[in-house]
């Protein structure tokens, strides 16, 4: 992976211009994705990046233009894998934290929660609003910035985020929609539940 800097003198040399607030969140986040697939694949820990960041992924393969910004970085595993996850993570400046805001790593003393690494349990079922229970982990390989990446399946993606159901997961089915990524093959794997939620989505502003 470049440097920030070394980024952008690259874009600067092409006479073009860039937002640097959102290109060095940009990466930042990439960063630490970066370290903790590392710190993951060494383990052999089978992992696949979900949420925001999976959905950031896909958008700014289909249509830059949609891309918008998030602030972790969020990983499906096997609960199972919890105890190595620790000790892996350790290994690399990483540093377990459990609350409310759930399982997750932190990067050095002085990180908190920037750039935090949040996990998310295949199989299992989270919050009030998800009908099906997370997928299993069966990833798709997304180069990111020069990097191989485990990334899951755009499908099953969709189907966690109308299962979710949030506002933010409403906001990143729209987007996933005006990239052109909720085809006509996507909608055949819904539940009435979800196209009804789908539905609702597209009705609103």
């Amino acid at each position: 992976m470049i440097s920030f800097e070394q980024f952008l003198l690259d874009v600067a040399s092409r006479g073009e211009a860039v937002n640097t607030f959102f290109e060095r969140r940009l990466f930042g986040l990439i960063g630490m994705l970066h370290r903790i697939t590392d710190t993951l694949n060494l383990a052999g820990i089978p992992h696949e990046v979900v949420g925001g960041l999976a959905v950031l992924i896909y958008v700014e393969e289909a249509n830059p233009e949609h891309t918008a910004l998030t602030s972790h970085v969020d990983l499906m595993v096997h609960r199972s894998d919890l105890e190595r996850i620790k000790e892996a993570g350790a290994k690399d400046g990483f540093r377990f934290d459990q609350g409310a805001n759930g399982h997750r790593l932190i990067h050095g003393p002085d990180e908190r929660e920037k750039y935090a690494v949040r996990f998310v349990f295949s199989g299992e079922k989270i919050g009030p609003m998800q009908q099906d229970s997370n997928p299993p982990i069966e990833p798709v390989v997304k180069v990111v910035h020069e990097k191989e990446i485990w990334v899951i399946p755009i499908v099953d993606l969709i189907r966690m985020k109308l299962n979710s159901y949030r506002r933010v997961d409403q906001v990143h089915v729209k987007t996933l929609e005006a990239a052109g990524l909720v085809t006509g093959d996507v909608e055949n794997t819904l539940t009435a539940e979800l196209a009804a939620r789908l539905k609702y989505i597209r009705g609103t502003e």
